[in-house]
C-alpha cells in the first residue's frame, strides 16, 4: 500500500517529471523521444500525473530583476497561541506573497514576497506586523538566486557589474 499522498510511479513518470520540472513547454514528442516511448503514452501519462495532482499547474519563471522587483523572505514569529494555519489568512490578504511556508521551529512561518523596492517591502512588512497575529519578523532581501529549473549562471557572469 502506497503511503497516504503518494501516487505510483515509475522510473518513466519519474523522467518526464525531471524534464518537466528542466522546461515545462517541452514538447510531448520530445520527452517522448528522450524517454523512449511514443507521444501518445507520454501524453496520457502527463494527463494522469495531472489528474492525480503530481502536477500542479505550469509556471512561467520571471526575472525579477529584469522587471524591476525585489524577492525577500520574511519570517514570522505567531503572538501566544496562534495557530499556524491563520498564516494562510495573510497570505491570501497580502498579494505581495507568492508563497507560505508553516515551518517547525523557530520561526513558525516563512513568507515569500515580490516587492517593487524596499520601501515597498517595508509597508507590506508593516502591514503583516499590524495584524495582531504576529509577534516578530525577520527579513532577508534576496542578493541572488538559482534554482533547478534554471541552467546555472555562466561563469562570472554575477561580476559582470563590478
Amino acid at each position: 500500500m502506497l503511503p497516504l499522498g503518494k501516487c505510483a510511479m515509475d522510473s518513466i513518470d519519474e523522467r518526464i517529471l525531471g524534464l518537466l520540472r528542466t522546461n515545462a513547454r517541452m514538447p510531448v514528442s520530445e520527452i517522448a523521444r528522450t524517454v523512449g516511448l511514443s507521444a501518445a503514452p507520454v501524453g496520457r501519462r502527463i494527463e494522469r500525473l495531472e489528474s492525480e495532482g503530481v502536477i500542479r499547474g505550469y509556471v512561467t519563471l520571471v526575472s525579477d530583476a529584469a522587471v524591476g522587483e525585489l524577492e525577500a523572505f520574511t519570517e514570522i514569529r505567531l503572538a501566544g497561541d496562534v495557530d499556524t494555519r491563520e498564516i494562510e489568512g495573510i497570505a491570501r490578504q497580502v498579494p505581495e506573497v507568492q508563497q507560505y511556508y508553516t515551518i517547525a521551529g523557530d520561526p513558525d512561518a516563512l513568507l515569500r514576497f515580490r516587492v517593487r523596492n524596499v520601501e515597498h517591502l517595508q509597508q507590506v512588512v508593516n502591514a503583516i506586523r499590524r495584524t495582531g497575529i504576529v509577534a516578530g519578523t525577520k527579513t532577508l532581501i534576496v542578493m541572488s538566486s538559482w534554482d533547478r529549473a534554471q541552467p546555472f549562471p555562466s561563469e562570472g557572469a554575477h561580476d559582470k557589474h563590478t
